[in-house]
């Protein structure tokens, strides 16, 4: 994103020093946030009710998981001094257990949505680039900065909300 901002800044540099500050007064130009027009698409909503209703149990189990080996430790910390000896070990084996469970279970969780992720950005990316295309033809854009390349911009400027749209009619 650096790279592109500097990139802008030198043209700008060079189109002044060279006369050509009228043709590049000319250049339409839009800003885009390419994160938001996918994340705000329906295509990407669907899917994060998908992936809620698919994680949503193992998410479940997770935080049942938690909250017991939290309640075995707040048991071990309130009381653990007064435990017998083969009490308090017993639950602190218990805890061990959990915590081990509970690491386990949300590497497993963690990898299986990063899959799907991957797997629903791998068929989006394509809709979305579609879209952008179909929004920069139409405006007949110059040049097209991503949003975080740039400070601040005009709400006219900004071409986003066009993209979801767009890539909402395309199904």
């Amino acid at each position: 994103m650096r790279k592109l901002t500097q990139m802008v800044v030198l043209a700008a540099t060079l189109a002044a020093s060279l006369g050509a500050a009228p043709a590049f007064a000319d250049m339409k130009i839009a800003v885009l946030n390419y994160q938001m027009a996918l994340l705000e698409s329906d295509a990407a909503k669907k899917y994060a009710v998908d992936a809620e209703k698919k994680f949503g149990p193992q998410l479940s189990k997770l935080k049942t998981l938690e909250s017991s080996a939290k309640s075995i430790q707040d048991r071990l910390v309130a009381g653990g001094d007064k435990m017998a000896q083969p009490e308090r070990e017993r639950l602190e084996l218990e805890f061990k257990q959990k915590a081990r469970d509970f690491q386990f279970q949300s590497k497993e969780l963690n990898e299986a949505k990063a899959v799907a992720d991957r797997e629903m950005l791998k068929q989006l990316k394509p809709k979305l680039d579609g879209a952008v295309e179909e929004v920069i033809k139409k405006g007949a854009f110059d040049l097209v900065l991503e949003r975080g390349a740039v400070i601040d911009v005009k709400p006219q400027f900004d071409i986003t909300r066009q993209v979801i749209e767009r890539m909402n009619q395309s199904r």
